[in-house]
Parts: structure tokens; sequence; C-alpha cells
């Protein structure tokens, strides 16, 4: 598809962004649809390991081109991060030197460019997903098979090291207001934008449900972790439905789950079912053990969803507290269950909660922030916490 659009504009991703099913991924495909309808001519630059090239692209990119992302072992003994010089490429280096257009780099994993001289003077902006090398050191924790918990306390103190070539970004885009505070006291010209997402207005239910739901990717070790919490700490001895839903889960969960009278888990739902049982659901409860990046599946829940349920790290500097009903510890949880369960969730809230994602998550204000930073801004547009 060629492009007819006044401001053109590369951008880098770290993975396909198509389809758009997982966080990283679905920041980066909304961010590049919500360009486009405002007239940006996006030059999608790739990697691809996996997913495939993806037609669907073509209908919001002035152009996409796919790169193969090098996942031999030598990389893993090399200085740099694992998850960076794998991306390197040496094609996209030569492809983008072919023009003047300003460079959006999606996450720390495709910076390798900035240690190219050839780059100086041109306009980079670096979108970052995470603290990585916090979030990898929180992998660690996690991993209990030595070779993997090996692996990610490496690849963390590697990119610990690596993270200062931020210095030569033109600008930084935190998606968080934890890490904007973070890189505005390391690095220059630091703006929060937060994630980019698929909806357009609240479809929340008012009234009553009758279960509490948790759900997310049960292939994860994170999600595994609050799982096992909520059903060993919280619902073992809680008598309120507990529905469990997410992709692959595993043999311990399924005995866990069908153990236990008041549980119902709920394997690999499609879209159509995941987004019913959340808008049905009466509280969403939504626990994690690890305060990086932002959890995109947070604003799917309060689009879709009546009570969410939080902890303290499942917030990590989102700006959505006075949304959410904030508990931590199983006593604390059980109690507000117990509360919430017996009331209805009105449709004055649903209007209060339609104001505040309006205000903050609203894609359209979003995009034109994010095209003031990369193609000219006012001095005073600088990192804010809002």
């Amino acid at each position: 598809m060629s492009s007819t659009a006044e401001k053109q504009l590369h951008l880098v991703s770290f993975d396909v962004p198509w389809p758009a099913n997982y966080g990283g991924v679905i920041d980066v495909y909304h961010k590049i649809r919500a360009l486009h309808q405002k007239g940006v001519g996006v030059h999608l630059h790739t990697f691809e390991y996996g997913r495939g090239m993806q037609h669907e692209l073509q209908n919001v990119c002035a152009s996409v081109t796919y790169y193969k992302r090098d996942l031999s072992k030598t990389n893993l003994f090399r200085n740099l991060p694992y998850i960076v010089c794998s991306r390197y490429s040496e094609e996209l280096n030569n492809r983008l030197l072919e023009d003047n257009y300003p460079i959006f780099l999606e996450g720390l994993h495709t910076t390798m460019l900035l240690t190219d001289r050839r780059f100086e003077g041109r306009r980079i902006v670096v979108r970052t997903h995470n603290i990585e090398h916090e979030y990898y050191h929180n992998l660690a924790s996690a991993e209990t098979k030595f070779l993997k918990k090996y692996y990610f306390a490496n690849e963390a103190r590697k990119l610990e090291r690596y993270e200062k070539v931020l210095e030569k970004a033109g600008a930084i885009v935190a998606i968080s207001r934890k890490d904007a505070a973070y890189f505005n006291s390391r690095y220059n010209n630091v703006h929060f934008i937060p994630a980019f997402h698929p909806h357009q207005e609240v479809k929340i239910l008012p009234g009553k449900g009758s279960y509490v739901l948790y759900h997310g990717n049960l292939s994860v070790n994170e999600n595994h972790s609050a799982v096992k919490y909520l059903l060993d700490e919280v619902f073992k001895d809680l008598d309120v439905p507990f529905v469990i839903a997410g992709l692959n889960p595993p043999q311990w969960l399924t005995n866990m789950a069908t153990s236990m009278p008041n549980v119902t888990l709920l394997p690999n739902p499609d879209d159509e079912t995941l987004n019913g049982i959340i808008q049905n659901a009466h509280i969403n409860l939504l626990v994690t053990f690890q305060a990086t990046g932002l959890k995109l599946k947070l604003i799917n829940t309060l689009y879709n969803g009546r009570y969410c349920l939080v902890n303290d790290k499942m917030l990590s500097g989102s700006a959505l507290d006075e949304l959410c009903i904030l508990s931590n510890g199983p006593e604390s949880i059980k109690q507000q269950i117990r509360r919430l369960m017996r009331r209805e969730f009105t449709s004055r809230e649903v209007a209060r909660r339609a104001t505040k994602l309006q205000q903050m998550y609203h894609n359209g204000h979003n995009t034109r922030k994010l095209i003031e930073i990369i193609f000219g801004e006012p001095e005073n547009q600088a990192f804010s916490t809002l």
C-alpha cells in the first residue's frame, strides 16, 4: 500500500503486531491504526519469528517489511542482551537510511541502531514497554528451572548495562507513570502516553453478576503464581463462585479447580466468550506480583467489566487507581469480595468510569500527543505525571 500522507514515519516493531492478541503488540497495532487514522503514513519494519506475514497490516501501513529475527544460540554469549542483538538487521538499517523520515522504535529490543553513527542527528523516538532489567529480574525470581532462571538473571544484568543507549534517543515515550518517572530521572525528553488499545467506549452492564472472575494467559509463570495464591489463600474457604479463564492452563490448575466446588475453569475462550464473561462478572479480580509495565488486561476490564478489584502491583503507575478497588492480602481481598457482592454496579458508576477513561486513555487524544512528540513539539510538552 503506497501512501500520499503528508507525514511519513518508520516504525520498528519487536514482533509482528497482528493479530493484536498479547500485551505488547496490542499497544503497537492500535498505535499504528490510530496514526493511520490521523493521516500519518506508517512504514512498518517488523521482526518475524513465528507469527508470519499478516495481510491485515497492509490496511493500516504505508508499507510493511519483515526481517527474520536471529534466534541462534551464539547470541546468548554476546555482551549485548539477547532480546536486542537477536533483532539487529543491517538490511533494516540500510533501508532506514534511504530517507530522512523520523524513526519510532518499539521497546528497548529494537534500539541497537542507536549505536550506529550513521543515525546521528536523525529524529529517533523510543517507546519503552517496561523497565526491562526489572522485568527480567522478576522473571528470574519466579522461575524454578535452573537454566531459564540463569538466562533471565543474566539477561537482566545485560539489560541494565545496555539501557544507557537511551541517552542517544531524541525522546522516550513511557507506557506507565511509574516507568516515566524512572526514565525521567535518568534521561532527557521523557513523556508518558499510556497504552493504545481497541476500545472506543465502555460496554459495562449495570446491575449485578453472580461470580468473581480472574482471566489471563494461564501458560505464563506470573499468572500461575497469581492463580495459585487466589485458590490457596482466598477461595479455599470463601463461599463465592470463582471463574478462571485463559489460555493453555497447566494440568495442575485443571486438577485443583476440579477439586474445588466453587471454582470453574474455562480454558482457551475465544474473544467473544471472554468479553461476555468479563461483562457478566460482578467482580473482575486482577492480582499480580510483578509491578512492571502496564497490564493491558486492566484496561480491557475497566472498559467492559463491573467492579475491578486489584492489588497495588497491578496498578503500577497506570493512573487508574480511582477506578479500581485496591486490596492487598488474602483477608482484605475476602472482605472486599463479600462487600462488593452485596452491591449493585450503578449507571452512575458506569458514567464515572467512562469519563475518566475518556480523559486519559482516549486513543485520539494520545495520538495527537504522539504526533507532536515525533514530528516536533512545543518545549513545554515534556514529561509530566498528568
